[in-house]
């Protein structure tokens, strides 16, 4: 039986995956992540030990990586890294994982990894996988092909200003959108303890309670303009919503679809686009992420 591992690293854990010719998870194993080149190295070597443990079977097939950071497909080089203390000179991830392990290995950024799980498993050949983390930004699969863009900025979405007085962003700009609908905007707006923001927030809200209700409807103004930003952009059939907050779940969905119909109740070219019809959400019980990582190999030649 041909299997191939997808590990997701994140500046906390790495979630790592054996998954069958079918894309059925045969094998999930969760580690933390050591910072610094050589911490990365160790875990995600470790993580691919537990998974041929775990497997009972002998892993030959290639290693998908995704990772946060720039990451140079052509040579699986990883830099920017800032999380992971990877700030430096590019590390050479695939070549060393790949001495290490005796096996190939591709890497690509965590959030095209993301994208191409999403991809496959809603056999879409035409989307957007908009995450909705730590940060904002869209993963494109436009025909069947993951965009990268010219310089690897395809879909950053986060990052287009949108409120001159607004807030300064990480990248330098003021007002972008990602600190009006990410989870660290929820983070900043309705600071909780024991329970994540985004969870607190809508528990807030559900009750009644006016301010939260007033976050809430700035958050969801901002997830739904990204969508309609995207939506114009490129025109996918069909937007899905991951990352941290997306573990709303069917709450989440029902909200940013609401936010959409009244962007379009005034607007008849908008609700002839019908956006909120195309929003789903990614099942809160599939590593999108790692999954997508286990595919990456067969998928980086067709990568725009």
């Amino acid at each position: 039986m041909t299997t191939t591992v997808g590990l997701d690293i994140g500046a906390t854990k790495i979630l790592g995956v054996v998954v069958d010719g079918q894309g059925a998870i045969l094998a999930q194993v969760r580690e933390e992540t050591s910072p610094g080149a050589d911490g990365v190295l160790s875990s995600a070597a470790t993580v691919v030990e537990r998974l041929q443990a775990a497997s009972g079977e002998p892993l030959t097939g290639p290693v998908g990586v995704g990772i946060p950071g720039l990451v140079d497909v052509a040579t699986g080089s990883v830099a920017h890294a800032v999380n992971l203390d990877l700030a430096g000179e590019p590390f050479p991830l695939a070549e060393r994982l790949a001495e290490r392990l005796g096996l190939s290995v591709a890497v690509d950024n965590d959030l095209n990894a993301a994208t191409l799980g999403a991809h496959v498993l809603s056999g879409v050949d035409d989307l957007v996988y908009l995450s909705l983390g730590t940060g904002l930004a869209a993963g494109l699969v436009l025909d069947g092909r993951i965009r990268r863009g010219a310089r690897g900025a395809a879909g950053e979405i986060g990052h287009i200003p949108v409120d001159p007085t607004g807030a300064l962003c990480q990248c330098g700009q003021r007002g972008c959108l990602e600190t009006i609908a990410s989870g660290s905007a929820i983070a900043a707006s309705w600071p909780s303890e024991g329970v994540p923001a985004a969870q607190a927030l809508f528990a807030a809200a559900a009750s009644g309670t006016p301010a939260a209700v007033r976050v809430l409807d700035t958050f969801l103004r901002g997830v739904a303009d990204a969508i309609r930003m995207i939506c114009l952009a490129v025109d996918p059939a069909t937007v899905i919503l991951g990352g941290g907050v997306a573990a709303l779940g069917e709450p989440l969905l029902a909200a940013v679809q609401g936010a959409l119909r009244q962007q379009a109740a005034t607007s008849p070219f908008l609700a002839a686009l019908d956006l909120a019809g195309r929003v789903r959400v990614v099942p809160a019980d599939v590593p999108v992420a790692a999954l997508g990582a286990a595919l990456l190999g067969t998928h980086l030649t067709g990568a725009h």
